[in-house]
């Protein structure tokens, strides 16, 4: 099995800039990522997207182009379309691409795999027509291809408005925005107003783009306490009360609901892995536990970016810098005065892009209800198990996750709880009577995705068709 110093997962601002900088320093790192083109989610189809004109997705989505570029450019080996379907603690890492597994063992590893959206269950969310805002987001950038109209747009967040700015720039109708931040909020969010106004560059563009939605004319509801997707083969209208209006159902005609309440980290390598995690009550996620430079509690595993915790595209972007020179202190290409050197400026940037978080994560903090759903409300769409059967399971004594899987499936479909997990803990957790860390989170084993016998006897060294890049020589 071939054996690698550095090994970075996923090429979003993280993965990139931790690629740059090892390169920067003489080792030429192996990049593993899923996607056919690199930027990650925040960047993705950079180079490919219909949408040339600047303006249509704002500033900051081309600012991916110069981290693109370098990876481009650097002696960095970046292996598109290369899927992670296996990781252990020893650094054996299993790759998928196209039909060809292959195994390769790295001395470290830079986990930088993002986030995903929260999950947002509420009544008529599986329904056809209904998304997540960041994948409507995804097929924008990449097909230039907008969501059929009438579209909504509920939830809460920052990405909520610009969606909703970028897919009227793009032609667009955007019959309403129903947001769903708790009016309380306001109110938790001034205990973090010093921040709020050091990182004043961030609320004057969620205030451009507001202004950008009353301009264009869009319909703003605000305080919304409930909302249901409506229909029966396909969403057909969407349905919602305001704390306003709490016993008066408001409706609207649409065939497109966006749905978004935030990111959270995308932890299932690190919990197959084995690391500690610890609860957020700040960003309501599960953080595995790293320190200032990403260093794991695992020996030899580095973690960046968003993957570690909600920061943003600019300070993922510096957290893999940082994550980077920690893994090439580690193998001793560069020594302890130059990574603090070296680290300070970066640390600094760093915290000037964090600053404004605790105010935003207050600001816009889903309320309990929307986070724990009424019984009727799917929450496993992969074993269509709702938030009543989780309740009546947890009477009958099933105390976390793992031991929910016996009693109902919850959690074992193709997504492996990436949908469901999260509500399920709070569920269980408040049902219960006991802390999210006493509810603890799916135990995850490989494979990451599904993967056929095919494929993984293709894993074989000595099998037909066994992939080439198993045998490149990386410089180090």
């Amino acid at each position: 099995m071939k054996t690698i110093p550095l090994a970075i997962i996923g090429a979003g601002p993280a993965g990139m800039a931790a690629a740059r900088t090892a390169a920067r320093h003489g080792l030429r790192p192996v990049v593993f990522d899923e996607q056919p083109a690199p930027g990650g989610q925040i960047y993705r189809a950079l180079e490919s997207t219909p949408l040339r004109d600047p303006e249509l997705l704002g500033q900051d989505y081309w600012h991916g182009r110069s981290l693109i570029e370098a990876l481009r450019r650097e002696p960095v080996d970046y292996r598109p379309g290369h899927m992670v379907w296996q990781l252990t603690r020893a650094g054996e890492i299993g790759v998928l691409a196209g039909d060809t597994a292959a195994l390769i063992r790295a001395e470290r590893v830079v986990l930088a795999t993002g986030a995903q959206e929260r999950p947002f269950p509420v009544p008529g969310w599986t329904l056809p027509g209904v998304m997540g805002a960041g994948a409507a987001q995804v097929l924008l950038k990449t097909s230039g291809v907008v969501a059929r109209a009438p579209m909504i747009l509920a939830g809460s967040g920052p990405l909520l408005y610009l969606v909703a700015v970028q897919y009227l720039r793009a032609g667009a109708s955007v019959a309403a925005i129903l947001e769903t931040t708790p009016q309380e909020n306001r109110r938790l969010a001034l205990a973090h107003i010093g921040g709020a106004i050091r990182g004043w560059r961030y609320l004057r563009k969620g205030a451009g783009l507001l202004r950008e939605l009353k301009r264009a004319g869009v319909r703003h509801e605000r305080h919304v306490v409930a909302l249901r997707a409506e229909g029966e083969e396909a969403l057909t209208g969407v349905g919602w009360r305001t704390a306003e209006r709490p016993d008066d159902w408001q409706h609207c005609e649409a065939t497109t609901l966006l749905l978004h309440h935030g990111v959270v980290p995308n932890v299932q390598m690190t919990r197959a892995l084995g690391g500690e995690h610890d609860w957020s009550e700040q960003q309501l996620c599960w953080r595995p536990r790293r320190d200032a430079f990403g260093r794991s509690d695992i020996e030899n595993f580095f973690i960046a970016g968003d993957g570690g915790g909600i920061g943003g595209a600019r300070a993922a972007q510096l957290q893999g810098e940082l994550a980077a020179l920690a893994a090439l202190e580690s193998l001793g290409h560069i020594d302890g005065p130059t990574l603090a050197r070296e680290a300070a400026p970066v640390r600094r940037k760093l915290d000037a892009e964090l600053v404004v978080r605790p105010f935003l994560d207050a600001l816009y903090r889903p309320g309990d209800s929307w986070r724990r759903p009424d019984d009727e409300v799917v929450v496993c769409r992969c074993e269509e198990i709702s938030a009543g059967e989780i309740r009546r399971v947890a009477r009958l004594g099933c105390a976390g996750p793992n031991q929910m899987k016996s009693f109902t499936r919850c959690g074992m479909g193709p997504c492996q709880g990436r949908l469901c997990g999260l509500t399920v803990s709070e569920i269980l957790a408040a049902e219960n009577g006991q802390s999210l860390e006493q509810t603890g989170y799916y135990r995850l084993r490989p494979p990451f995705k599904p993967i056929t016998l095919g494929q993984l006897a293709s894993a074989a060294g000595d099998a037909p068709g066994a992939p080439a890049w198993n045998e490149t020589e990386t410089a180090s």
